[in-house]
């Protein structure tokens, strides 16, 4: 089930983690996708990144 990351950033950056199996994707409305982390904090982690980068 996907998750919203509160306060990641502006509406055009609003991020989700979603599982898959056994690892997790963070994605993000822009249309960008991290990669497929076992460690779903290190995906959230990917994703604050993501909406931190200018």
């Amino acid at each position: 089930m996907p998750q919203q990351d509160p306060g990641a950033g502006s509406p055009a950056h609003l991020t989700t983690t979603v599982e898959r199996g056994s690892f997790a994707v963070a994605r993000c409305t822009c249309g960008w996708s991290g990669p497929a982390r076992r460690s779903r904090d290190r995906a959230r982690t990917d994703a604050r990144t993501h909406t931190e980068t200018p």
